[in-house]
């Protein structure tokens, strides 16, 4: 055999055996169904009520006070909440209006903010330009009313960022925003008492998933919930520990997640007429955002390394100079949808290369015939 022709053979034949086995773990590893497994439920949802308002098109921000659900328009609407019967023969009709702006900038969020209240959260900001954001605490209720409420100025300590994401502790009242981004969001906390006079200076807490739409406190405190387009995690608090993880409905462009008095998770979605629905939501993620440390709480036998209700810390805990100590953060962990991409790409150019291997080693052979 002329050596030219063994050379040939063998870089052609390192060249696919290389290809094929570099490549057949990376594809495995970015298989995207290992990724959707870890989702508890199944996506599915029940309807609690359809928006009847013909002005709710856009809803992004859903609170639950029991009697009424209340939400507000996304960005380029003039600065209304809406309130809206859930129970009944009403359920889906507006009971009642407060106007408290005609020209927010991007208004994208709400929080509950004691009986007959909401915070409202002016944080919308897709281009990152805005120097501040704004929130502002109004009455809802039945009936129409027109206030001109405080409004304070919050700042990030890291620069502008977008946000549609505000939550409000149950048991001290204290103000959050959640950021979203590509590579996953931040939980900021604004200080204990607001400054109308402000600015008021947010404080990085830790990570949370990316393109954060909305989210809840649990109802006594102990967790939290965010979510996304396509699901939903729980976290311990205040130590931001992932504790589960549920799949959200299908939906237009969901942007609203409540927790109900029986740790039901609520979703709603941008969309005139679009329906609020009741996510299938595992039993004992609803012990955990009740914030019950009975034995329900780990009844439906999910993942060993998911946290029960009675391992989350105290809420009052958090610490605004502890969150910020670069020492102490909770460390910031790549998504594995990012993950599942960037080896599925890997997959393919490994591929590609034992394609190229074998083309070239043909092509060798037939001249030497």
């Amino acid at each position: 055999m002329p050596a030219p022709f063994s050379a040939a053979v063998l870089r052609g034949g390192l060249c696919v055996l290389l290809g094929l086995v570099l490549a057949l773990p990376v594809s495995l590893a970015g298989a995207p169904p290992a990724a959707a497994a870890a989702a508890a439920g199944d996506g599915s949802g029940s309807v609690v009520l359809v928006w009847d308002d013909p002005r709710i098109i856009e809803s992004s921000g859903l609170v639950d006070t029991g009697r009424y659900l209340v939400t507000t328009n996304d960005s380029g609407d003039s600065g209304q909440v809406f309130t809206v019967a859930a129970r009944g023969e009403d359920a889906g009709e507006t009971v009642g209006v407060t106007t408290w702006s005609e020209d927010p900038t991007d208004v994208e969020a709400l929080a509950p903010a004691g009986r007959g209240h909401v915070w409202v959260g002016d944080i919308g900001d897709n281009n990152a330009v805005r120097d501040s954001i704004q929130v502002a605490r109004v009455p809802v209720g039945a009936g129409d009313r027109t206030v001109s409420p405080t409004v304070y100025d919050l700042v990030y300590p890291d620069g502008a960022r977008d946000a549609e994401t505000l939550l409000r502790h149950p048991r001290t009242g204290r103000l959050f925003v959640v950021s979203k981004e590509l590579l996953g969001g931040s939980v900021y906390a604004a200080p204990a008492t607001l400054d109308p006079d402000g600015p008021n200076e947010l404080t990085r807490v830790g990570p949370v998933l990316p393109i954060a739409t909305d989210g809840s406190f649990g109802l006594d405190g102990r967790s939290l919930v965010v979510r996304g387009y396509f699901s939903s995690v729980v976290y311990a608090w205040p130590s931001l520990r992932r504790v589960a993880e549920v799949a959200m409905p299908d939906q237009q462009q969901g942007e609203g997640i409540a927790v109900d008095r029986r740790g039901r998770l609520l979703v709603s979605t941008e969309g005139r007429g679009t329906a609020v629905l009741r996510v299938a939501t595992p039993v004992r993620v609803r012990a955990i955002l009740r914030g019950d440390e009975g034995d329900g709480a780990a009844g439906d036998g999910s993942d060993a390394d998911e946290a029960e209700p009675g391992d989350l810390p105290d809420p009052d805990a958090f610490d605004p100079e502890v969150a910020a100590d670069p020492a102490r953060a909770v460390p910031d962990t790549v998504p594995s949808w990012i993950l599942a991409g960037l080896t599925s790409l890997a997959a393919l150019l490994l591929a590609g290369l034992a394609v190229l291997g074998l083309r070239g080693l043909l092509r060798r052979l037939r001249r030497l015939r």
